[in-house]
């Protein structure tokens, strides 16, 4: 049996989506798709336009065989924390033989040298990136400079740290690394649009290209051609039910949350340092709206994604551990169990469980060598999960649970029907 694992955000499903799982299963002759998907928020910081549910099952429809959820606590973090997450999942399951993603590089072994430096961080490159911020530069300018200046070799490619599926590699390469995990890295060169292009009508759009389409005056029938027709079926009828979710949708809340705690500051909060507290309490009386907010505060050391993560935090009540900024209380403490917390980077612990938001049936035996091997429980009823579960990781994934009730409140509002609590609701099965 040959398995492949996928972390992906898929919000929503494209044609470029199809295209990976497609190349990916041919390239590594797999006989299942794993894939790690992001929780109802997303890495940029912001809420997925579709929930969970529905991406995971545009996912299964259109060649995934197995869907796991990358927690909140990684699916709304830092490409690092975000990678580390999703590839400690598919590392403890303990059956997956290839990590497959994409990039703008397409070349595995020029990623894994810029990988190999970053985590070994050899003296001189700290002492140049610490210089670099020190100087007022952001951290993705400081860390390209110093990689430069400890290995000149390399500067041929040093356009690969300005494409973000090329950054995301290079940390899930980083992290199996530090994992020592047999998985290997397979890279599929993207095709299309990148990232960041909102271009909207080439054959392979990007997924924010499609976001602004929805959120437009378009029709959401001007996506079909952009999708597959199974995944855009399942769009269709999720938007009949809830119109697309977005960080508009949090303003008066996120707003409410930063008044009534304004005197006290926002430092204990993950990402949040104290220079961005102090401006976050200077601009408050500029705030329109989430959005807006972001660009008020956006600034040359502070990325517009970093903002809005660290505002999310804050909405969501993510709290600092004492010793580590970027690390939440939750987090922190479920590594204290975890098999692997010895591992390199433990500042940010493996995910301790794996929950099922949907499978094949015709991939039971995937299923059966997963229980076999795996060495964290698999969670596939909710109502279950304190049977399998140690206290800590319970605690942990009911936190995570509070978390999801809160996208699942305002997704409830929008639609004019009542919340459903999430312990209720099937995965998906097909």
């Amino acid at each position: 049996m040959t398995v492949n694992g996928i972390i992906a955000e898929y919000n929503p499903f494209h044609n470029g989506h199809q295209y990976h799982l497609e190349r990916s299963r041919m390239e590594t002759g797999a006989d299942y798709n794993v894939v790690v998907l992001s929780s109802n928020f997303t890495q940029r910081g912001e809420p997925a336009i579709l929930d969970k549910f529905a991406r995971a099952k545009m996912a299964l429809e259109c060649g995934a065989d197995l869907v796991l959820e990358l927690p909140i606590f990684c699916s709304a973090a830092s490409a690092e924390y975000f990678a580390r997450g999703g590839v400690s999942i598919l590392h403890q399951l303990g059956v997956v033989d290839y990590l497959c993603f994409g990039s703008e590089c397409g070349k595995v072994d020029i990623l894994e040298r810029f990988a190999k430096i970053l985590l070994e961080e050899p003296a001189r490159f700290v002492k140049d990136l610490k210089s670099g911020l020190a100087a007022g530069h952001s951290y993705p300018v400081a860390r390209n400079r110093a990689l430069m200046d400890y290995a000149p070799e390399l500067a041929k490619y040093e356009n690969i740290l300005a494409s973000p599926n090329n950054i995301l590699g290079i940390e899930y390469i980083k992290a199996l690394l530090s994992f020592d995990s047999k998985i290997k890295p397979h890279t599929i060169q993207r095709a299309g649009a990148n990232y960041h292009d909102r271009l909207f009508g080439a054959e392979y759009c990007s997924a924010l290209a499609l976001r602004e389409a929805l959120n437009s005056d378009q029709k959401p029938l001007t996506l079909a051609s952009q999708m597959p027709k199974k995944a855009f079926r399942i769009l269709s009828e999720s938007l009949i039910e809830t119109p697309p979710i977005t960080s508009e949708d949090f303003s008066q809340m996120l707003l409410y949350k930063l008044l009534m705690e304004k005197d006290a500051g926002f430092d204990d909060y993950v990402d949040v340092t104290p220079e961005l507290s102090d401006r976050i309490k200077n601009m408050l009386k500029d705030y329109h709206g989430f959005s807006q907010f972001c660009d008020v505060l956006k600034s040359k050391n502070m990325t517009y994604a970093r903002i809005s993560r660290s505002l999310l935090h804050i909405l969501l009540d993510d709290k600092k551990d004492g010793a580590n900024g970027t690390v939440s209380k939750e987090v922190q403490a479920s590594g204290k169990q975890s098999r692997e917390s010895t591992q390199t980077n433990a500042s940010c612990p493996p995910v301790p469980y794996a929950r099922v938001l949907g499978f094949r049936k015709d991939a039971a035996p995937l299923l059966t060598e997963i229980k076999k091997n795996s060495k964290i429980p698999l969670v596939t009823k909710l109502a279950d999960a304190k049977e399998v579960l140690d206290e800590t990781t319970h605690a942990l994934l009911t936190e995570d649970l509070r978390k999801g009730s809160i996208y699942e409140s305002i997704a409830a509002i929008k639609a004019g029907r009542a919340a459903m609590d999430e312990r209720q609701r099937q995965i998906v099965n097909i």
